[in-house]
Parts: structure tokens; C-alpha cells; sequence
């Protein structure tokens, strides 16, 4: 395929921590990005029976095996590295079907600004999507730093952070909170920062009733989302225990719709609680199964605690809960 450039302005997104169309967000900026004329071309991890490559919607999505489960330090930093490298061999790739102008990192982590430098010497522009602010995540999820080595760590967020900014063009944010963070941590102009927020597509994601069908004699517990130590998932099964072992219902069940880094623990505690019976953990799930589990949902759940990164941030789910009229 010839390098000449077309006429339509060509983007690369990089993506690391989900998958992709299952990143709604990123997915939503695919979709709008080609509406407006240009041509996508993204990078992520691989799920289970993903192609290497496909084209969905226009938008072409190149694929690597994902890294094994990290634990600890060492096995975060293997991790990275080796999300890193494949994406640079991947964004080889992507330059000789067709070069790119610009380069949309979304994180979390901080690391892609070293692509994005090596990719500069070629004219390339470096956007940076701010999903997550990686220092306020460390804290949310371990605290103050009190050893040594959670010191060296949280400062080497920091300084991944501060090199993000130093190289990027632009920065995305997804709400007013983290548009302050980049001006202030980041020595922005406020033109240099553009809030992108995200919410559902309601043309798709809508209520699908039977007409005809009974009225539902349970209540059902919805939650949809990442399942990481900052999310407070483990307070829907409290919750769930509360109500079946205490309180005695027996007209309440849970589907738990989404994976994280507790997603197995998550599941071991519904087990100890004696709750199989009762919580329906889904896993990775599209659009048809989250319409189905939440146009029949009682209620939506955003158990997220209170910590330094939720405080600031503004919750994906919230708005699709609201899409479904929960």
C-alpha cells in the first residue's frame, strides 16, 4: 500500500486497558472521529477468539495478545513493556497501510508519550485521551505511600504523567475536573484542552420490553463496569447478603455485568456469602446482553467509594443506567 497521504486525515488510537469496540468511550470516539472525516485505525489488547485484525464500522482495529494477569511491581512493569513494544511493532504496521497524522493515546498508563516522541520525527501530532489520573488511581487503590518502594512508585506515575503532558499537542478530558488537572499539573493553555464527556448512544442502548409479557416478581441488582479494587463492587455482595440473609427476602437477585483485577475474588466472596444461587457474574458481555440484563434491572448500582480518583471522576455507567430508564 503506498505511504502518499490520502485525503482524508488518518488517526491511530492506542488503547492498553480495555478492549476494543467493549471501550464504550474510545468507541464512541472511533465513531465520531470517522463521521467527521477522518480515518481510524486502532491499536489494543486481544480478547478471547479476537481476530488479529478487523474492520468494524469503517474503523480498523489491530489486535496483540494481551500480557499475562500482572501482580506486584515486576509484573506491572513487564506488563507495560511488553503492551509497548507490541504497539510499536503493531504502529509499523498501521504506517505502511496507510501513514497516520496524529497519534490518540488513551490511557491509563502514562508510557505511550515515548511512541509518540518516536513517531514526532515523522510529523506526527500526540493527543492524549485522559481516561484515568494514574496518581489519584494509586492512591485509591493503596493509599498514602508508606514503604520505600510505594514512594519510588508513586513518584514514577508522577514523572509518567509529567512526560505525557510535556509531549502531547492536546489533551482530552473527559470532564471539567481533569481539564483543571491538566492545566495546573500540566501547564496548559485552557484552548490546549478540550473536555470530550461520553454517554451512552441511546438509539441503541434503550429499554427492550415485551408488551405482553408479566410483570416481573423479582428485583434485580445491576451493575456494569470495571471490576478493580477502587470500584466497591465487593459492597454489592454486602449488600445482596444483607438483604437474603438478614433481612430474609427472597425476591432479590444480582448480575454483576463487566472483569477487573477482583473479578475472581469477587466471585470467591459470593461463594463464601452463599450467593451463588442469587448473583449472576457475566464476565465480558456486548451491547445485546447488556440490553437484556438491564432492560430487565430494578435498579442500577455505582458502588464506588469515595477516594481521591472517584471524586473527581464522572462515571460511565451512571449515564447508561439512566439509558435504560433505571
Amino acid at each position: 500500500m503506498s505511504n502518499a497521504p490520502a485525503s482524508r486525515p488518518h488517526v491511530l488510537v492506542i488503547v492498553q486497558n480495555l478492549l476494543v469496540p467493549l471501550d464504550r468511550r474510545v468507541w464512541l470516539e472511533c465513531r465520531a472521529l470517522i463521521a467527521a472525516g477522518f480515518d481510524v485505525s486502532v491499536i489494543c489488547p486481544k480478547g478471547p477468539g479476537d481476530p488479529s485484525a478487523e474492520t468494524l464500522d469503517g474503523v480498523r482495529i489491530h489486535k496483540y495478545r494481551p500480557a499475562p494477569q500482572a501482580s506486584g511491581a515486576l509484573g506491572y512493569l513487564v506488563e507495560f513493556v511488553y503492551s509497548w513494544l507490541r504497539t510499536a511493532w503493531l504502529s509499523l504496521r498501521v504506517w505502511r497501510e496507510r501513514p497516520f497524522q496524529a497519534i490518540q493515546a488513551c490511557n491509563p498508563p502514562d508510557t505511550y508519550w515515548a511512541l509518540a516522541r518516536l513517531w514526532r520525527r515523522r510529523g506526527v501530532a500526540f493527543v492524549f485521551d485522559q481516561h484515568d489520573l494514574n496518581p489519584e488511581l494509586f492512591l485509591s487503590r493503596f493509599g498514602e505511600p508508606d514503604s520505600l518502594m510505594q514512594r519510588l512508585q508513586f513518584t514514577f506515575l508522577k514523572w509518567l504523567e509529567r512526560r505525557t503532558y510535556a509531549t502531547a499537542d492536546h489533551v482530552i478530558s473527559t470532564n471539567e475536573s481533569y481539564k483543571r488537572i491538566a492545566l495546573e499539573r500540566g501547564g496548559f493553555r485552557p484552548e490546549d484542552v478540550t473536555v470530550v464527556r461520553s454517554g451512552p448512544d441511546t438509539s441503541t442502548m434503550r429499554p427492550i420490553h415485551d408488551p405482553g409479557a408479566p410483570s416481573p416478581t423479582r428485583h434485580t441488582l445491576a451493575y456494569l463496569g470495571i471490576m478493580g479494587p477502587q470500584d466497591g463492587v465487593e459492597t454489592v455482595l454486602d449488600v445482596m447478603d444483607e438483604l437474603v440473609h438478614r433481612r430474609g427476602r427472597t425476591d432479590v437477585d444480582a448480575v454483576l455485568m463487566g472483569f477487573g483485577d477482583c473479578y475472581e475474588d469477587l466471585r470467591r466472596r459470593s461463594t463464601e456469602l452463599g450467593l451463588d444461587h442469587l448473583v449472576t457474574f457475566t464476565g465480558r458481555v456486548g451491547p445485546a446482553e447488556i440490553a437484556r440484563h438491564l432492560s430487565a434491572a430494578t435498579v442500577g448500582l455505582c458502588p464506588d467509594l469515595k477516594t481521591p480518583l472517584n471524586d473527581v471522576s464522572t462515571m460511565n455507567k451512571t449515564m447508561e443506567y439512566m439509558a435504560y430508564a433505571l
